[in-house]
């Protein structure tokens, strides 16, 4: 059995996983989709979530998942605890060096969006049209705040970044480029748009599967 911990994007909630949560547990696995915090809370808020959640059930060797504003999490969460992580799956989402924050990674039209998003009440931005009904306002601060890394995320040997080539002026391509060549990642460029529930499931569950425990030869944590 493997331990999944997975981490939605902004705006969304454990509920983007559905499909292939319900399918990893029919497997045997053990699933947390994530819901995180909403209202004025900030990075650390969100990486202090998952940490309790990974303590609170004492989880170890597990396969940490972010998608999109979720890398941002992820990485300060195995930064936190690489002890406990054995897999990190970023799904074209945000891998922030120290100092970074969605806000310094992101350009243009993306950067408009968050804070033109938030002028409502100043706290919350509002989804994008083309998100699920389901999504909520994004805590603009969890957005604003630069990570802090120390480095022990490197710990952790198997990382994995799956890059979405058909996402239109993506915010992750300077992602994607920094890690494409590193010896120590394993880069993947998928003829996908962002959504990759929507557009790419079979492929994203099969990933998931490959970091399984359960097969051999799949590292751990260093």
């Amino acid at each position: 059995m493997t331990t999944y911990v997975l981490i939605p994007g902004a705006c969304h909630g454990g509920w983007y996983y559905d499909p292939i949560s319900e399918r990893l547990r029919a497997e045997g696995h053990e699933v947390h989709a994530v819901t995180l915090s909403t209202g004025r809370v900030n990075l650390d808020d969100h990486v202090a979530e998952v940490l309790d959640l990974v303590e609170r059930h004492d989880l170890r060797d597990v396969v940490l998942v972010g998608h999109s504003y979720g890398g941002l999490v992820i990485t300060c969460v195995a930064d936190r605890v690489p002890e406990r992580v054995a897999t990190l799956v970023y799904v074209d989402a945000f891998v922030p060096r120290d100092g970074e924050s969605a806000y310094d990674i992101v350009h243009g039209d993306w950067r408009r969006w968050y804070v033109e998003g938030a002028a409502g009440d100043g706290f919350g931005v509002a989804p994008l049209p083309i998100f699920d009904e389901r999504a909520t306002p994004h805590p603009l601060a969890t957005l604003l705040q630069r990570a802090r890394i120390t480095g022990a995320v490197d710990r952790v040997a198997d990382r994995r970044y799956l890059f979405m080539a058909e996402f239109p002026d993506s915010p992750l391509a300077t992602t994607h480029e920094r890690l494409r060549d590193d010896p120590t990642w394993h880069v993947e460029s998928w003829p996908s748009g962002h959504n990759v529930l929507r557009d790419a499931p079979e492929r994203f569950l099969e990933v998931l599967r490959s970091a399984s425990r359960d097969k051999p030869g799949v590292g751990g944590a260093a």
